[in-house]
């Protein structure tokens, strides 16, 4: 194979060029295609949302906020007139269906303390569109109409928020950090491979690998797109890691290419020795990173899944790029791949230091262990506190329209109300809704909700309606659309809203909801038989948690099943592939401990731009920092058992194949690490909290794992291990 895409360089490269021609087009529409929307399938928060959509005439099913300030306060006639021009503008966007205001409820809620700033809500029926994608039309009739008052208004605010507005928001400023890291990564990047191979055109060689394996992916899951829903979370971590791998692998490649060139071979020679060894090792690397991703494909979440297909199709990509087109572009250069020298003793050459130290790890095995592995267990410990609840204070970008509408709505002391609780209450076979029996079970759930410590106030039909009692004239009275927003179609459910107090923060109200989940509804209402779903943004949240918290395990267990296998039919060994895995769940454990101290507790926050302590990380980031740690360690354990076999395979005893496999690796695993932990810390210094944590746990795993863990650790466990590394093989025997 190596020598066939040698031989058939230009047929190779015009492939290429053809598949390049095809996808990068495509590659610049990837965030038009992509969602912005989070889907939990199957989920309690989703069959709520439908249910209101589809059974109810309520026209809040789906709604967004506006939040208005720096204008005349609705109390007063100019407010009034104010705030009319702007319901009756927003009233005419396609898709909004209803708006409720101070206008309608001349309610307290409406206004900021102080009677400074208000709000209105805005009902949506997007049809068959994703709801996300009415926000930009709100926006520019909102932006419209702040252009023409600004003469008179020139404080005023108008700003779009609430779980639609987040969403859309959220994923696209995610987009844009992942272009601004890349921006950022890229030129200190470039640094490094010239520092690594000494010459110019070496070190543009894995950067544009990388740059190319980031577009022909993006270039296929727009295709994809047509067959399934991708998340557009999936171009962050396409970005991060086709940086990272993409340039790791064709790294690999081009040294073991200039190392072929200085034993004197020919070009084509050479380029065929650098894609047969070379080739084998990032196949066996990239299989594994596969394997992470291919296990989140369990989990119910469109994000995940879309990262799932990302991470897949980039490693694959990845891989091909290095494993033949780099090949073919090598065995065209031939000794131009070292045009523009400006140092020797450069990458691809075998290290006398990197010699020295391995033959210093076989001498000295268990001192090198215990210091080597200390610093990392000490830095795993925090990894058990690790808590996946969603972070408190304010961690949204600023610059997010619908982040400064929920510090608009903070500062109003009204920020609960993107928090709203959507209740449906299943009424048994032979209960109309509007009966005494029925009326007085709402009642009843409707006071006992109302009695949590969370809650500031519960509408249900009892209360809107004004009936403390059921009365059957009280009842024949109630208006239309009140009967329209509170109960079903088919009559066999009522609805319910619950506010939450103001100072109610998130973890609090996922507790809200699974203790509304979990209650006695029949003995709650007097109804047996009745069934109560929770629906809106912190059931969503807490469907979210659930989702990936009751599933980590078995990613876990197929993440490691996976890899030892991997391992095991590419070294046919059983130690090897084990204490590959428990080297891989250190540098996991040692992220996770990273994230504790730094997000969670808050020490050194602010190098990372927070304020402070966060208390909690994303449920989304232990599973993602989990999978591509574990597949992106396998790689230097790749590299480095690869040319330690090699040696043994030629007769080396085992202290001298890991000295000679340190001297050949040592330098490429540092230099590819390097890269790593720059392409990761470019994203953990970013303004997005979410790549802010991936970014800093997995710069830490790369840091700790090329240097202790792979360096130090694993050769001192492989020279105590001696012959039985390869068993039951007989590699060097």
């Amino acid at each position: 194979m190596a020598r066939w895409l040698v031989r058939h360089r230009w047929l190779v490269l015009a492939a290429w060029t053809a598949a390049a021609l095809v996808l990068l087009p495509a590659s610049r529409r990837v965030e038009q295609t992509l969602d912005v929307s989070a889907r939990i399938r199957g989920s309690e928060s989703a069959a709520v949302e439908d249910a209101l959509r589809t059974r109810f005439d309520a026209p809040f099913a789906t709604w967004a906020v506006l939040v208005v300030s720096g204008a005349p306060t609705p109390t007063d006639s100019a407010g009034r007139v104010f705030l009319r021009a702007l319901v009756d503008s927003i009233a005419r966007v396609p898709g909004v269906t209803r708006t409720l205001s101070y206008l309608d409820t001349p309610d307290t809620t409406f206004l900021g303390h102080g009677g400074r700033g208000t709000f209105i809500v805005a009902g949506l029926d997007p049809g068959d569109r994703p709801a996300d994608q009415l926000v930009p039309d709100l926006r520019e009739r909102t932006a419209a109409f702040q252009r023409r008052l600004a003469p008179a208004y020139p404080h005023l605010a108008l700003s779009w928020t609430g779980e639609i507005a987040l969403n859309y928001d959220l994923r696209r400023t995610s987009a844009a950090e992942g272009r601004a890291a890349e921006a950022r990564a890229l030129p200190l990047t470039l640094v490094l491979l010239l520092w690594a191979f000494g010459a110019v055109v070496a070190a543009l060689l894995p950067g544009i690998a990388g740059l190319t394996a980031i577009g022909l992916t993006l270039g296929i899951t727009v295709l994809l797109t047509r067959a399934m829903h991708l998340s557009i979370l999936l171009e962050n971590i396409v970005t991060m890691l086709g940086l990272g791998l993409g340039i790791d692998y064709a790294l690999l490649i081009v040294s073991r290419f200039r190392e072929a060139l200085a034993e004197g071979r020919a070009p084509a020679d050479a380029a065929a020795a650098a894609a047969r060894h070379g080739g084998h090792t990032i196949a066996i690397s990239g299989l594994a990173v596969a394997i992470g991703f291919a296990a989140l494909l369990g989990i119910p979440l469109n994000e995940l899944r879309s990262v799932a297909v990302g991470g897949m199709v980039v490693a694959i990509v990845s891989v091909a790029v290095a494993a033949s087109l780099v090949p073919a572009l090598l065995s065209w250069l031939g000794p131009r791949v070292n045009l523009g020298r400006l140092r020797r003793g450069t990458t691809g050459s075998a290290s006398t230091r990197w010699r020295t130290w391995g033959r210093l790890v076989a001498r000295h095995p268990w001192r090198v262990l215990l210091i080597g592995a200390t610093p990392v267990v000490l830095l795993a410990v925090p990894a058990w506190h690790l808590s996946t609840t969603l972070p408190r204070g304010d961690w949204l970008p600023p610059r997010m329209e619908s982040a400064r509408g929920v510090h608009a709505l903070r500062r109003m002391g009204r920020s609960a109300a993107i928090q709203t609780l959507s209740l449906v209450l299943e009424l048994p076979a032979g209960t109309p809704p509007l009966t005494r029996k029925a009326w007085d079970g709402v009642h009843a759930l409707g006071a006992w909700v109302a009695h949590d410590t969370n809650v500031a106030a519960v509408r249900s039909l009892p209360s809107v309606s004004g009936l403390r009692h059921w009365s059957a004239l009280g009842v024949a009275l109630i208006g239309a659309d009140a009967r329209k927003a509170f109960v079903s179609r088919d009559r066999r459910a009522v609805t319910l809203s619950v506010l939450p107090r103001e100072d109610a923060d998130p973890t609090n109200l996922v507790g809200l909801v699974d203790r509304l989940r979990a209650a006695d509804v029949g003995r709650i209402t007097g109804l047996p038989g009745a069934r109560l779903t929770v629906g809106g943004l912190p059931a969503f949240n807490a469907d979210y948690e659930h989702a990936i918290g009751g599933r980590f395990l078995g990613v876990i267990a197929l993440i490691v099943t996976g890899t030892l296998v991997a391992l095991f039919v590419a070294f046919r060994s059983v130690l090897i592939p084990l204490k590959a895995v428990a080297l891989n769940l250190l540098s996991v454990a040692a992220a996770f401990g990273a994230l504790v101290l730094v997000i969670q507790d808050g020490h050194g926050a602010r190098w990372i731009g927070l304020a402070g302590a966060m208390h909690g990380v994303f449920p989304i980031v232990p599973v993602l920092v989990f999978c591509t740690v574990f597949g992106l360690s396998i790689d230097y354990e790749v590299f480095l058992v690869g040319r330690i076999a090699e040696a043994r395979r030629r007769g080396s005893s085992e202290a001298e194949a890991i000295a000679e496999g340190l001297s050949r690796t040592g330098g490429v695993i540092t230099s590819a690490a390097m890269i790593m932990v720059v392409v990761f810390a470019a994203f953990a210094l970013g303004q997005f909290a979410l790549m802010k944590m991936l970014g800093l746990a997995l710069a830490t795993a790369v840091a700790l794992d090329a240097t202790l863990v792979r360096l130090a650790v694993g050769p001192a466990l492989l020279t105590l291990a001696g012959r039985w590394n390869w068993w039951p093989s007989r590699v060097g025997g």
